[in-house]
Protein backbone atom coordinates (compact mmCIF):
# COMPACT_ATOMS: atom_id res chain seq x y z
CA UNK A 1 0.00 0.00 0.00
CA UNK A 2 1.04 3.60 -0.55
CA UNK A 3 1.69 6.42 1.91
CA UNK A 4 -1.58 8.26 2.47
CA UNK A 5 -3.04 11.09 4.54
CA UNK A 6 -6.34 11.14 6.38
CA UNK A 7 -8.22 13.47 8.68
CA UNK A 8 -8.90 12.44 12.25
CA UNK A 9 -10.96 14.26 14.86
CA UNK A 10 -10.96 13.64 18.60
CA UNK A 11 -14.50 14.80 19.30
CA UNK A 12 -15.76 16.96 22.20
CA UNK A 13 -16.79 13.98 24.36
CA UNK A 14 -13.28 12.51 24.35
CA UNK A 15 -11.61 15.93 24.70
CA UNK A 16 -13.85 16.73 27.67
CA UNK A 17 -12.80 13.50 29.39
CA UNK A 18 -9.09 14.33 28.91
CA UNK A 19 -8.57 11.44 26.50
CA UNK A 20 -6.68 13.32 23.75
CA UNK A 21 -3.28 11.98 24.84
CA UNK A 22 -4.52 8.41 25.19
CA UNK A 23 -6.12 8.47 21.75
CA UNK A 24 -3.07 10.09 20.11
CA UNK A 25 -0.88 7.42 21.69
CA UNK A 26 -3.11 4.70 20.18
CA UNK A 27 -2.81 6.28 16.74
CA UNK A 28 0.97 6.61 16.98
CA UNK A 29 1.44 3.14 18.48
CA UNK A 30 -0.75 1.88 15.64
CA UNK A 31 1.76 3.17 13.09
CA UNK A 32 0.22 6.51 12.08
CA UNK A 33 2.10 9.81 12.27
CA UNK A 34 0.48 13.09 13.28
CA UNK A 35 1.69 15.61 10.69
CA UNK A 36 -0.64 18.52 11.56
CA UNK A 37 -2.89 19.19 14.52
CA UNK A 38 -4.88 21.95 16.14
CA UNK A 39 -7.56 22.38 18.77
CA UNK A 40 -10.75 23.76 17.20
CA UNK A 41 -13.91 25.14 18.76
CA UNK A 42 -16.41 24.61 15.94
CA UNK A 43 -19.19 27.16 15.78
CA UNK A 44 -22.54 26.26 14.24
CA UNK A 45 -21.77 27.55 10.71
CA UNK A 46 -18.45 25.66 10.61
CA UNK A 47 -20.01 22.42 11.87
CA UNK A 48 -22.95 22.71 9.46
CA UNK A 49 -20.59 23.25 6.54
CA UNK A 50 -18.30 20.37 7.50
CA UNK A 51 -21.21 17.94 7.98
CA UNK A 52 -23.34 19.31 5.09
CA UNK A 53 -23.57 15.87 3.46
CA UNK A 54 -25.70 14.78 6.45
CA UNK A 55 -28.02 17.81 6.43
CA UNK A 56 -31.10 15.79 5.46
CA UNK A 57 -30.48 12.97 7.93
CA UNK A 58 -32.50 12.76 11.15
CA UNK A 59 -29.41 12.98 13.37
CA UNK A 60 -28.05 16.21 11.80
CA UNK A 61 -29.33 18.62 14.47
CA UNK A 62 -27.99 16.52 17.36
CA UNK A 63 -24.67 16.04 15.52
CA UNK A 64 -24.24 19.81 15.14
CA UNK A 65 -25.23 20.39 18.77
CA UNK A 66 -22.68 17.81 19.90
CA UNK A 67 -19.82 18.99 17.68
CA UNK A 68 -20.28 22.59 18.90
CA UNK A 69 -20.48 21.58 22.59
CA UNK A 70 -16.72 21.84 23.17
CA UNK A 71 -13.33 21.74 21.50
CA UNK A 72 -12.17 19.02 19.10
CA UNK A 73 -8.60 18.01 18.28
CA UNK A 74 -8.31 18.02 14.49
CA UNK A 75 -5.37 16.13 12.96
CA UNK A 76 -3.86 15.05 9.69
CA UNK A 77 -2.48 11.56 9.99
CA UNK A 78 -0.01 10.01 7.61
CA UNK A 79 1.01 6.42 7.07
CA UNK A 80 0.74 3.39 4.86
CA UNK A 81 -2.93 2.95 3.86
CA UNK A 82 -3.74 5.58 6.53
CA UNK A 83 -7.47 5.85 5.81
CA UNK A 84 -8.25 2.17 6.30
CA UNK A 85 -5.70 1.83 9.08
CA UNK A 86 -7.19 4.73 11.05
CA UNK A 87 -10.69 3.34 10.61
CA UNK A 88 -9.51 -0.04 11.89
CA UNK A 89 -7.95 1.59 14.97
CA UNK A 90 -11.17 3.59 15.58
CA UNK A 91 -13.52 0.61 15.44
CA UNK A 92 -17.18 0.51 14.48
CA UNK A 93 -19.22 3.73 14.67
CA UNK A 94 -21.40 2.12 17.34
CA UNK A 95 -19.06 1.44 20.27
CA UNK A 96 -21.29 -1.47 21.34
CA UNK A 97 -20.30 -3.16 18.06
CA UNK A 98 -16.64 -2.06 18.07
CA UNK A 99 -13.97 -4.70 18.54
CA UNK A 100 -12.34 -4.76 21.98
CA UNK A 101 -9.22 -2.63 22.12
CA UNK A 102 -10.38 -0.16 19.46
CA UNK A 103 -10.60 3.54 20.28
CA UNK A 104 -14.40 3.61 20.18
CA UNK A 105 -14.76 0.44 22.26
CA UNK A 106 -12.56 2.00 24.94
CA UNK A 107 -13.47 5.71 24.84
CA UNK A 108 -16.89 6.24 23.18
CA UNK A 109 -20.14 6.72 25.08
CA UNK A 110 -22.65 5.94 22.33
CA UNK A 111 -23.19 5.87 18.58
CA UNK A 112 -23.66 9.67 18.67
CA UNK A 113 -20.89 10.42 21.18
CA UNK A 114 -18.38 8.11 19.57
CA UNK A 115 -15.09 9.86 20.51
CA UNK A 116 -13.47 10.09 17.06
CA UNK A 117 -14.01 10.76 13.38
CA UNK A 118 -11.92 9.53 10.46
CA UNK A 119 -12.16 10.10 6.72
CA UNK A 120 -13.79 7.17 4.91
CA UNK A 121 -12.25 7.56 1.43
CA UNK A 122 -9.41 9.32 -0.37
CA UNK A 123 -11.89 11.88 -1.71
CA UNK A 124 -13.29 12.57 1.76
CA UNK A 125 -9.78 12.82 3.21
CA UNK A 126 -8.76 15.40 0.62
CA UNK A 127 -11.92 17.46 1.19
CA UNK A 128 -11.78 17.22 4.98
CA UNK A 129 -8.06 18.02 5.24
CA UNK A 130 -8.60 21.02 2.96
CA UNK A 131 -11.50 22.19 5.13
CA UNK A 132 -9.47 22.37 8.34
CA UNK A 133 -5.98 22.88 6.91
CA UNK A 134 -6.49 24.91 3.70
CA UNK A 135 -2.76 25.59 3.24
CA UNK A 136 -2.01 21.83 3.05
Amino acid sequence: MAEQKTLSIVKPDAVGKSNIGKILARLEEGGLRIVQARLVYMDRPMAEKFYAEHAERPFFASLIEFMTSGPSMIMVLSGEDAIAHNRQLMGATDPAKADPGTIRADFAESIERNAVHGSDSPEAAEREIGFFFPAS
